[in-house]
């Protein structure tokens, strides 16, 4: 089912629409040498071949996972000659899931990308700004693909339903309404698998002597919808990001669903724990002291227990932080002062603060257990005035108490 022209090509809109600068390049002859990185099944691959079906060029094809060097160094070889042959019009060479490569067979492709003998096209899964050489990454650009959405994914399934030559149009099986969303919406982005499940359904219903592809038959034949996550890739620190700032916008609804997100896909509940530790203490702050001890408890308490029992004391403790006030300023209180000696503030002790200093007076010995005193340098204090005042919501409240407490007592 793999489209035959960028019109037919599905998705991506922002990467080949017709207006964009990919698109326009496509369209009028041209191709960069690049990068296609996406999660699988988003139609990396069929970009990279209509890329020089729309340009009009040879493609040659590798795959970095089974690719040795002598290989590579066959496959510039022909690049160079192809070139020769069209007139100096560079052949795409496409590297599928270049990551693979070590750095001595990415180096085996600069020199030609460089001295421009073909156009070199990669393909990956992992993030190319860790994965790529340096080197070889200045000399190409970057698109980033993303999970084909619902209308992307029922648009496929209804083109592969009616399509007697590459499709299951021989069938001739009609779909109940919604059973294409609900096994797009199964699919997670992924087109293949999209794919793949409406085949075994349309197979399934066929063999039985059926017509029609029911949402019975679905959901009796399909298995759970896919959770696209890696806990060691991109997606890991993507849905954790989603859970702080959704809790950080004050949206616990949200911030529930990205840890659901999370525990289906296994994730450690000590790493979630963590950063619930510090979501406490750097955004909920001393608006609501309360919220890091919870967040401790909770943390000890998920740890004790584990999965499945640790999804509600992780879920009770995101709905606590998500719905608690917010406040940042120990967090801007260190930071300012880390920042302050960098510059070069750094201080005496004062006589009086050091051990066994002169001039100090004990704040318990006033009825007021509080004096007047300096506890840092007044000159310097002016570096960093926001590593105090950061303070000033906590220390109005300590002083209210304190002064109410003080005019109640004799």
């Amino acid at each position: 089912m793999r489209p035959t022209s960028l019109d037919d090509y599905v998705g991506q809109e922002h990467l080949v629409g017709a207006e964009t600068p990919l698109g326009r390049l496509l369209r009028s002859g041209n191709v960069p040498s690049c990068i296609l990185y996406g999660p699988p099944g988003v139609g990396k691959t069929t970009l990279v071949r209509l890329m020089a079906t729309a340009t009009e060029r040879d493609l040659l094809e590798i795959n970095a996972v089974t690719a040795k060097v002598a290989e590579l160094r066959d496959l510039v070889a022909e690049a160079r000659r192809r070139k020769h042959a069209r007139k100096g019009r560079m052949p795409l060479v496409f590297v599928d899931e270049i990551y693979h490569f070590n750095k001595q067979q990415q180096n085996a492709l600069l020199p030609s990308v460089e001295s421009g003998d073909l156009i070199l096209v990669g393909t990956t899964t992992e993030n190319p700004f860790f994965e790529i050489n340096k080197t070889l990454l200045s000399r190409m650009l970057v698109f980033e693909l993303r999970p084909l959405g619902q209308e992307s994914l029922e648009a496929l399934l209804g083109r592969a339903l009616r399509d007697r030559e590459r499709g299951l149009g021989m069938l001739e099986l009609t779909p109940e309404e919604d059973v294409l969303g609900m096994i797009a919406q199964g699919a997670g982005g992924d087109a293949r698998q999209a794919l793949m499940r409406l085949e075994a359904v349309a197979n399934a219903v066929a063999a039985g002597g059926g017509s029609r592809i029911t949402a019975h038959a679905v959901e009796a034949l399909l298995p759970k919808a896919l959770q696209r996550f890696d806990r060691k890739g991109d997606d890991h620190y993507m849905v954790i990001s989603a859970l702080i700032k959704s809790m950080r916008g004050s949206d616990p609804d949200a911030a529930i669903y990205w840890l659901a997100r999370l525990i289906a896909a296994g994730e450690d509940p000590r790493f979630v724990a963590r950063r619930l530790l510090i979501f406490a203490a750097e955004d909920v702050g001393l608006a609501d002291p309360q919220a890091l001890l919870l967040a401790a408890a909770a943390s000890y308490a998920a740890d004790m227990t584990g999965f499945p029992e640790a999804r509600i004391i992780l879920a009770e403790a995101v709905v606590y932080l998500a719905s608690a006030p917010k406040s940042n300023s120990a967090y801007l209180a260190v930071n300012t002062a880390l920042a302050s000696l960098e510059k070069g503030n750094v201080q005496e002790v004062p006589e009086h603060l050091r051990p066994h200093g002169a001039g100090y007076v004990y704040p318990h010995d006033d009825p007021r257990h509080w004096v007047p005193q300096n506890y840092m340098d007044r000159l310097l204090r002016s570096y960093f005035p926001g590593a105090l005042g950061a303070e000033r919501e906590m220390g109005a409240r300590l002083r209210g108490f304190w002064r109410r407490f003080r005019d109640e007592e004799p």
